[in-house]
C-alpha cells in the first residue's frame, strides 16, 4: 500500500509526492518523507497518531499545506518505513522523545517559524512537544484527547468500560505483559477511522499504519501519562482543527481541553468531516486554517 491509496479518497488530487529522508536516532533508523521546497518561508512537521504513518497522511498534509509551507513528516517507531530495533520496549515516552530531539535538531540548523501539525493522537503529541522544546511557533491539531479524561478514554479504546478504567489495569498488567504485541486495532476503534467504510478498512490493513502490531506497554504508557497542563501552556498558539462530524472521538472532547489552555487558541470545525478528514467543504476549511496559521506567523516577524 502507497500513498496513492489514502489520495484516491480525498477530494482533490493535487499534491506533491515526497522524499524519503533518514535520520539516526538512539540505534533507530527513522524515516522521514519530506517536500522539496527550501524556499518557503515557514516549516511544517507533521505527526500521525496510532493508526496512520507519512504515508498514509502524506496527501492531505501536502494538499493542504501547499506549496509555500516546507513540509517534514516522521514515521513514529513500530510505524511507516522507520526501523525499529526493540518493538516490544516501544512507549508514549519513546516518541515525545524522538519527537522532541527531532525538533531541536532541526531548529540547530533552519530558524524559520515551524509549525506542529498532530492528526488525532498526534495532536496530543505535538502540544506536549512544543511544551517541552519551546521552538515551535505554532500548533495545529485535528484532535486533543487527554488520556487524564475517562470520557476521552472511552472515545478511543474499542471497547469503552476498558478505555475509562484502563490506567487502573493497565499499570499492573504492563509490568507483566507489556511487552507482548498485538494489533493495534484489537485496542483502539479503527473502524470510527471514517464515515467512507473503504477508507477505515484501508487504515485498518495497513501493515504500516493501522495493521500494525503494538506492544501493551504502548498503550498502557498512553493512558497513564501526565501531559503539560493546559492552565499552564503558553509555548504556542493552539490551533483546534477537529471534524465536525467525528464519529471516533467528539469534537467536545477535544474543544474542552482547548479551553483549559492558558495561551492564544482558536477553533475551526471541519464541516462534514469523519475522523480521517478527506471530506468538502471540511477539507478547505482545514487549508485555509492553516494558511491562517502560516500567515500569521509571516505577519509577526
Amino acid at each position: 500500500m502507497n500513498s496513492e491509496n489514502y489520495a484516491a479518497f480525498l477530494p482533490c488530487a493535487t499534491w506533491s509526492q515526497p522524499r524519503s529522508t533518514w535520520w539516526d536516532w538512539r540505534g533507530r533508523r527513522v524515516h522521514i518523507a519530506r517536500s522539496d521546497n527550501a524556499s518557503a518561508d515557514v516549516r511544517m512537521i507533521g505527526i500521525h497518531g496510532a493508526g496512520g504513518y507519512s504515508g498514509a497522511l502524506w496527501p492531505l498534509a501536502a494538499l493542504i499545506s501547499g506549496d509555500d509551507v516546507e513540509l517534514a513528516f516522521p514515521d513514529l517507531p513500530l510505524y511507516g518505513g522507520t526501523i525499529e530495533p526493540d518493538p516490544a520496549r516501544v512507549r508514549y515516552e519513546t516518541w515525545l522523545e524522538l519527537l522532541c530531539d527531532l525538533v531541536a535538531a532541526e531548529h540547530r540548523h533552519d530558524d524559520r517559524p515551524l509549525v506542529l501539525f498532530g492528526a488525532s493522537m498526534g495532536g496530543m503529541l505535538a502540544y506536549e512537544v512544543a511544551a517541552r522544546t519551546r521552538l515551535a511557533d505554532a500548533v495545529v491539531a485535528t484532535c486533543l484527547l487527554d488520556p487524564s479524561d475517562a470520557d476521552a478514554r472511552a472515545a478511543a479504546a474499542r471497547f469503552r468500560v476498558a478505555g475509562r478504567y484502563g490506567p487502573t489495569v493497565l499499570r499492573p498488567l504492563d509490568r507483566v505483559v507489556g511487552q507482548v504485541r498485538v494489533p493495534i486495532k484489537w485496542l483502539v476503534n479503527m473502524r470510527r477511522m471514517s464515515a467512507n467504510h473503504a477508507l477505515s478498512r484501508l487504515c485498518a490493513t495497513d501493515p504500516k499504519g493501522g495493521g500494525t502490531r503494538v506492544p501493551i506497554g504502548l498503550l498502557a504508557s498512553y493512558l497513564t501519562f501526565q501531559h503539560t497542563r493546559p492552565e499552564t501552556f503558553d509555548a504556542a498558539p493552539v490551533t483546534l482543527v477537529h471534524p465536525a462530524a467525528d464519529q471516533w472521538t467528539p469534537p467536545e472532547l477535544s474543544i474542552r481541553f482547548l479551553e483549559r489552555i492558558a495561551g492564544p487558541t482558536s477553533l475551526v470545525l471541519l464541516e462534514g468531516c469523519g475522523h480521517f478528514p478527506i471530506e468538502e467543504p471540511g477539507v478547505t476549511q482545514l487549508a485555509t486554517a492553516l494558511r491562517a496559521v502560516r500567515d500569521g506567523l509571516l505577519d509577526a516577524r
